[in-house]
Parts: structure tokens; sequence; C-alpha cells
């Protein structure tokens, strides 16, 4: 049974403060609880779940666990999960500190989010960056939470493999060597199709209503564009940032 108490408490992490507070953050659903288990077994730290889950796919999860497990029935569960749908399972997880290495940067291809605002875009991003094997994301300081319940339910598990760390990014740029690669998708930028592309940089993308902002469009040294087709027909203004972040990824990635 779920006392009211922890009721509170998971309704808590559903702030920021709360969750740096606290160190934690809340995953839902067995596809995400399971692939953070699966990689950070030791940072669970309390399972909400459903009779069902526990004694059928949550089996193994919950019998390697060492940490308080609450059963519940859908009900309880529906009264703490942040979702309209409840699914069988809810874990609080400590924050995954794994630290980027800026230092290795130079040898990998690297997503950077300027102002990404939108929970659900960033999950998708993380959720894209594991499927196209980018291992680290870097975002700007004023980038939505990582730990935001709705950015870790769009990762639909990535988080549990991709890097996310938070900087300021003039301070990354400044830091790497002269002419390394940092692409960026502006307006004015050349056809992305046409242009040479290196299995190693930065790919910037930017804030959804304001795009990238002009201090670190003056640091970008490879502006892209997407073209839209046919050439010169009217057409919507922009592309949502995470669809953006698909299509220059996996051009990048045809490329090797």
């Amino acid at each position: 049974m779920l006392s009211k108490n922890k009721i509170k408490y998971l309704h808590s992490l559903n702030t920021k403060k709360s969750r740096d507070v606290e160190g934690v953050f809340v995953a839902e659903g067995p596809k995400v609880v399971g692939d953070i288990f699966a990689s950070h077994p030791s940072n669970l730290t309390l399972l909400v779940a459903t009779s069902e889950w526990l004694n059928g796919d949550g089996k193994k999860v919950s019998a390697s666990a060492n940490c308080e497990i609450v059963e519940v029935t859908t009900e309880e569960l529906a009264k703490a999960s942040f979702l309209c749908h409840p699914q069988q399972v809810l874990g609080v997880f400590k924050k995954l500190k794994t630290p980027v290495d800026t230092t290795m940067l130079t040898s990998k291809l690297t997503i950077v989010l300027d102002g990404v605002q939108d929970p659900g875009n960033l999950g998708t991003i993380i959720r894209i960056a594991d499927w196209f094997g980018i291992e680290n994301i870097i975002c700007s300081r004023d980038t939505a939470d990582v730990y935001n319940p709705k950015v870790v339910q769009a990762t639909m598990g990535s988080i549990a493999r991709v890097n996310v760390a938070y900087m300021y990014l003039s301070e990354l740029f400044n830091s790497l060597p002269a002419n390394f690669p940092i692409y960026g998708t502006l307006l004015e930028g050349e056809n992305l199709y046409e242009q040479e592309l290196s299995d190693t940089g930065l790919i910037v993308m930017g804030n959804e209503g304001k795009g990238i902002s002009p201090a670190i469009r003056q640091l970008i040294n490879r502006a892209l564009r997407i073209p839209n087709y046919p050439k010169g027909r009217e057409t919507a203004d922009s592309l949502n940032v995470a669809i953006a972040t698909s299509i220059v990824c996996a051009e990048f990635r045809r490329r090797l």
C-alpha cells in the first residue's frame, strides 16, 4: 500500500527544485524503468508496481533490486503517477551522474542544444542520439531539465545510454581546437545534402521559436540548411527541432 507521505514525496519530484535537493528522478513504465535499471541497477531507490508486473515481466528487476518495493493496485499507482494512463511500474532513481569528458569530444560526433525548452523535444532528441550512436549531448544552461518526468518518458529508456551535460556553450566552443567543426542549422546555411560532413564535430540545434542564439551563432563555422522541396514552393516556416535533429543526424551517419 502506498502511504499519503509517499504519494506526496513522489508528487514533489515533479519539480526541478525537489529533484535537485533529493538527487533523484522518476521513471515510469516497464520499458523506461527496465532500461535504466539494466544500465544503473544501484541507482534505483524506490520501486512502486502492481503485482501483475512484479510477478511477471518485472520479476527479474524486483528480485535483484536493492531498494524499497511497494506493491500497489492500479488505482493506487494512478494517484502517484505523472501519466494519464499509468503503466504498471514507477521507479525513483538517483540521478545518472555520468560526466561528459569534454576533452574527448574532438573524436566524436556530439549534439549541442541551445535553449531547447520543450520536454518532449528534449526527450525525443535523446532517443534520436541513442538511435544514431551519439553518446553525448551538451545542453545550454537554459535548456529543459533532462530529469523532468516528461523528458524521461519521451526518451523511452534512451536516457540510460546517452550522457547529458549542462554548461556554458561559449566556454565549451572557445576551448576547442581552431577550425574544429561546429555545425549549426540556420536558414541562411548551405544545403545539408551538398556539403562535406565529417565524422567528428558538434551539431548545434536551437530553440523552438528563436533558433540558435546570436552569441552561439557567431561561433558556428559550418552553417547547414535542410532544404524544402521543391525549391521555391511556399511551405512551412520551419521544422520541429527534434525532427530537424533526426534529419541532420541521419545524413551524417549515412555519409559513413
